[in-house]
């Protein structure tokens, strides 16, 4: 990515200064904090205990194999909870007031063979900036050259089945995490528009918490477990498998479904719309009335209210889309909904065939 983008001001933006007031407004009204509540870390304890129990489980070996075999998706789905609900808010600075406990609780994602580092960088930077913009929004960037979601986007043959493969390849997203993905953006030139010029602590960090990781999922299991080398590789495939296909369509259903846009700038890197007003248009929300999302995304359902308050912990996104919704009905701006998770499922499949039929084409 060549060109820098540029969105007109922040400050001429009513929409964006009219719910960030009264965004505000409501927090001081209510005598809220921003960050967590007893609820919150309530569920923290959760799902981190679960993810760590379920782990002393499988490494015990207290139940049969094909127990041990379930445990290990549930491991891989505990995994991507804790990415949801713990880390991300960590990493977005949303989880406390307080820069130490963000950092430790970001650390985590070490322990889900990510690098928060990388993460920050790619998604808090690039992903939260360039929401959708063909070329430089990277998190939506999902096996270029294979899967095509916007009309900029390189066109093959194989591409027409886009729509029936690209389940399976969502499925593969962590174990490129822990094996690809964090090292060839930490040694590409840049991410996004920022020159990949890391600290040398870093470069430690990269290296040492993934060979931890490989320690704690890959060589004690194989120490410590009474299971033949083909039996570990199962397993451990499961576990990516439930966590890669997780991870993939929750973050998929978010941005690429019917009514989202992908917009790209004009000849001088300009966009048409300021920053706030791009992301009603390029976000969206789904299941936002089922307790059972509410809980175990992370708020990863209710993007809108994520793009636009991203400091703002997750647990309080139900309450301030109500806020959000009506301000943007007020300013003529998209609310983008699917009520359910199948039907934004639905919509993210009629995406992926829309572009698959540009490609038989």
């Amino acid at each position: 990515m060549s060109q820098k983008i540029k969105f007109p001001s922040t400050s001429g933006s009513d929409f964006y200064t009219t719910i960030r007031s009264r965004v505000d407004q409501f927090f001081i009204q209510n005598q809220l904090s921003q960050h967590a509540n007893v609820h919150m870390w309530g569920k923290t304890i959760f799902f981190l205990a679960g993810f760590i129990g379920i782990y002393l489980v499988i490494i015990t070996s207290l139940f049969p194999a094909g127990m041990l075999l379930l445990l290990a998706a549930v491991l891989g789905m505990f995994s991507a909870f804790v990415g949801f609900n713990v880390c991300h808010d960590a990493i977005h600075g949303a989880l406390s007031g307080n820069k130490k406990v963000n950092k430790a609780f970001g650390f985590i994602f070490n322990l889900i063979g990510a690098n928060p580092y990388v993460w920050n960088i790619t998604h808090n930077v690039v992903h939260h900036s360039y929401t959708n913009i063909p070329g430089h929004d990277e998190d939506i960037e999902v096996a270029p050259g294979l899967i095509r979601i916007a009309r900029e986007g390189t066109v093959n043959s194989i591409q027409k089945y886009q729509h029936w493969y690209a389940f399976p390849l969502y499925s593969l997203a962590s174990l490129s995490w822990v094996f690809r993905k964090d090292y060839v953006k930490f040694f590409k030139k840049k991410i996004g528009a920022r020159q990949s010029k890391h600290p040398k602590v870093e470069y430690f960090n990269l290296f040492f918490y993934k060979a931890l990781y490989y320690f704690l999922f890959i060589i004690l299991p194989l120490l410590v477990m009474d299971i033949s080398w083909w039996q570990f590789l199962i397993g451990f495939m499961f576990l990516h498998i439930a966590e890669g296909l997780t991870m993939g369509l929750v973050f998929q259903l978010a941005h690429v479904v019917e009514d989202t846009t992908f917009p790209i700038p004009n000849e001088n890197g300009r966009m048409e719309e300021a920053w706030a007003e791009h992301q009603m248009r390029t976000t969206a929300n789904f299941a936002t009335d089922n307790k059972f999302a509410a809980f175990f995304l992370g708020g990863l359902n209710r993007q809108i209210e994520h793009h636009l308050f991203p400091k703002v912990c997750h647990i309080h996104y139900g309450e301030i889309s109500i806020i959000v919704k009506k301000t943007a009905i007020e300013f003529n701006l998209p609310y983008i909904e699917n009520k359910s998770f199948l039907s934004a499922l639905h919509s993210h499949f009629l995406t992926l065939k829309k572009f698959s039929k540009e490609a038989n084409c």
